[in-house]
């Protein structure tokens, strides 16, 4: 397997998606805290850059889903997002401040638009938090990207053509797949179509990648994507992801 320091955790990782996203405050301090006092250390969260270049910790491209906020972030300075509050009660955080809140956890870091990845390549480079941080994409050619600007020392998951190739490949269709990332992150399926069996995650595990699987918050289906031997499970639920690997003997 690629050992790359991100990834030096006893397998299967649990990732705290959005810090726990089942709670309603998806994506704030208070949820990566309530997270951390669980016993998580992988937390998974997204990134937009605003108006003026600041890098925020959250998923949607505009506050109005989830916060009493309106418009879209990157049409916004930092000034005016930071108004807005999750849930009505918690602030948004700025990615920098995870980062030092949170010095023992690792981050699984969606680049949620391409405005945010100088900021976020630059922001590992100046705090060094090379080991720390594993930057993913629905784009891989964002991915890439980061990549190309970070160089080796970044750790990077598959975006939505690098796992294509990936399964293409667990079918022995030989086509090429972008070299250098650490992990896979997938959904258990797409549009009612397996996408973890036993072959991709044999597949993933020849070419020395991790399985990461999001987002999974019932406990049979946690059994089952641990039964395949995958590498890492992402979920909302953290009370049940925990008591689930307690049950198995593998939380660490």
């Amino acid at each position: 397997m690629n050992r790359h320091p991100y990834l030096d955790h006893p397998t299967p990782i649990p990732f705290a998606h959005r810090g726990g996203a089942a709670d309603g405050i998806e994506n704030t301090a208070a949820a990566f805290r309530r997270a951390a006092a669980l016993g998580y250390r992988y937390f998974e969260t997204d990134v937009h850059a605003t108006a003026d270049g600041r890098l925020v910790a959250f998923h949607d491209a505009t506050l109005d889903r989830v916060t009493d906020g309106t418009g879209r972030i990157g049409d916004l300075p930092w000034h005016q997002v930071r108004r807005a509050r999750v849930d009505g009660r918690e602030p948004l955080p700025l990615f920098e401040e995870l980062l030092e809140e949170f010095p023992d956890a690792r981050w699984n870091v969606d680049i949620k638009a391409a405005p945010a990845l100088e900021p976020l390549v630059e922001l590992i480079r100046a705090t060094d938090s090379w080991d720390r941080v594993c930057v993913g994409s629905f784009s891989e050619a964002r991915v890439a990207a980061a990549a190309q600007l970070a160089g080796d020392r970044l750790a990077t998951s598959y975006g939505i053509r690098g796992v294509l190739g990936l399964r293409l490949r667990s079918y022995r269709i030989p086509v090429p797949v972008r070299p250098g990332a650490v992990c896979a992150q997938v959904p258990p399926a797409h549009n009612g179509i397996p996408v973890v069996d036993e072959r991709f995650v044999r597949t993933a595990h020849e070419r020395g990648l991790q399985v990461h699987v999001w987002t999974v918050n019932e406990p049979a289906l946690m059994n089952e994507l641990l039964d395949l031997g995958v590498d890492g499970i992402m979920t909302d639920h953290l009370e049940t992801l925990r008591a689930v690997f307690a049950g198995r003997g593998v939380w660490h």
